[in-house]
């Protein structure tokens, strides 16, 4: 018997509005799952002891016939670089360990006004540093479907309570492709919107378009629910573009419930690695099987990609100017309290000239126009892998090679994803099933500028198109093996940023 906790986000939103699922006991069977399965894979590591107030007061509203929000009753959970009201927020790292803030984040507020029971938070490195989840506050966080390997990250706690079954809906963040990258790892579904669609007033570099935030589910339907909650105007993220008296992005309909799409009248652009990327062979192959096993829903597929020449070198400059801003006072005052990651990227920062990021913003700038042509010649959607190898072990910090060839930094095995994070268009990454070595696998998808709405209709039907095929659909972890394994904290080198 399916428990609540296993429904999706629309399902159970509609159960309690018609008063056949009580939040209380929604959200009792999350943490229920928690208590089960987490110490396998340490996704969770803070729960608000106000959560369940909160569902008794969600289920009052509904008893008394008031107006509901979009997540009412919906219990979340929200990455712990995000900062909840009341309920610790450590960004992973251990000068934050026992921080408490007295705000939200704005995003947060929206979430908890549409009424979502904000519940626990999840794992992150520290300061999202690297796309592994392990932090010197926490520890690491395994992989449900294999606790040995990584989650990715830096959502990915997010990522493994999802796929666990913890939750339906969680936050997210993503630079490199840290809603993208655990989402393939984990099985479950990250999108990454177009910049200043979902608002925020934390960034220090208030016009770089690198960092997002956005929604994590199961289901592309209910990464949309959680979107339409998460959009909003704020005029103190510079990216938050208005017109007088109308917030253009912030119209929870246009996000669900999602219209149809016909796939069969887009044109689709299919690269392995963008001319450029380091993919191993096992995610190339597990790639051209799923091309071709989409081909038939499609006007066409092509073999194509857009130049994307420069990434790499722009991706590299940019990032660590954004380590620069944040963490350089830490690294000089406190080094022995800063992971390396963090580290490595302040000094190649301060390593950089003016020049260096003139050089990268006219790259940057370069690759988006090329962008545009690419997509204006006949390409609505382009489709690659989610993220460049298979799930590795946590104990690895990062991977040095793949196939044999060394990687530039420690974030290098990323590019699938940062390449597109450039752009500032937006992206999804599905699950398709599992690669040949039993993880699962993540298909991403692109779309043109400002194509959100078209991305997500678009991934919706992809899903619903699967829906059952043992090769494409959604891979689910073993929960009576994981309720059975040992706790990951258990594991050698399990707290530590290395």
């Amino acid at each position: 018997m399916t428990e609540p906790c296993d429904l999706t986000a629309l399902e159970a939103r509609r159960l309690i509005g018609t008063k056949k699922l009580s939040p209380v006991e929604l959200l009792d069977s999350c943490l229920a799952r928690i208590e089960a399965v987490n110490p396998a894979i340490n996704a969770v590591v803070a729960i608000d002891g106000r959560a369940r107030d909160a569902a008794r007061a969600a289920e009052a509203a509904v008893m008394r016939g008031e107006g509901l929000g979009l997540l009412h009753g919906l219990p979340i959970g929200i990455k712990d670089l995000e900062e909840t009201e009341g309920l610790v927020t450590t960004f992973g790292s251990p000068l934050f360990k026992d921080h408490v803030p007295k705000a939200d984040l704005s995003s947060v507020a929206r979430i908890r006004a549409a009424g979502a029971v904000i519940t626990a938070k999840t794992n992150t490195p520290e300061f999202g540093a690297g796309a592994n989840t392990r932090n010197a506050v926490y520890g690491a966080t395994g992989n449900p479907h294999d606790p040995t390997k990584s989650a990715a990250g830096s959502s990915g706690g997010s990522g493994a309570a999802l796929a666990a079954g913890m939750f339906a809906i969680c936050s997210g963040s993503d630079t490199g492709g840290s809603l993208r990258n655990p989402a393939a790892f984990n099985g479950i579904v990250g999108f990454r919107p177009s910049p200043g669609l979902v608002t925020s007033e934390r960034k220090l570099l208030g016009w770089q378009n690198l960092s997002v935030l956005g929604p994590m589910a199961n289901t592309v339907p209910d990464v949309a629910l959680l979107l339409a909650a998460m959009v909003g105007d704020d005029p103190r993220d510079p990216l938050a573009y208005t017109l007088p008296g109308e917030a253009v992005r912030a119209r929870p309909e246009r996000w669900t419930p999602l219209a149809p799409m016909d796939l069969s009248s887009l044109r689709v652009a299919a690269t392995e690695d963008f001319g450029l990327a380091l993919v191993e062979r096992t995610v190339r192959e597990a790639f051209r099987a799923r091309v071709e096993g989409l081909a038939p829903l499609f006007a066409g597929i092509d073999e194509r990609t857009p130049d994307c020449s420069g990434a790499n070198e722009a991706f590299e400059v940019l990032r660590a100017l954004n380590f620069l801003a944040a963490h350089a006072e830490k690294v000089e005052r406190t080094p022995n309290m800063v992971g390396p990651n963090v580290r490595a990227n302040v000094a190649e920062g301060l390593g950089y000239s003016a020049a260096d990021v003139a050089r990268a913003g006219v790259a940057q700038t370069a690759l988006y126009h090329r962008w545009q042509r690419f997509f204006a010649s006949g390409v609505d959607l382009i489709v690659t892998p989610a993220i460049t190898i298979s799930p590795r072990p946590w104990t690895e910090l990062f991977p040095a090679e793949i196939d044999g060839q060394g990687t530039r930094t420690y974030f290098h095995w990323l590019a699938m994803a940062y390449i597109v994070t450039l752009t500032g268009h937006p992206a999804i990454s599905i699950p398709m099933g599992r690669d040949a070595l039993g993880m699962p696998f993540g298909l991403q998808i692109v779309g043109p500028r400002g194509g959100d709405a078209l991305v997500l209709r678009a991934a919706a039907a992809i899903e619903a198109a699967v829906a059952g095929d043992p090769l494409l659909s959604r891979p689910r972890p073993d929960l009576a093996a994981l309720k059975a394994a040992p706790p990951i904290s258990s594991m050698p080198g399990f707290l530590g940023f290395d």
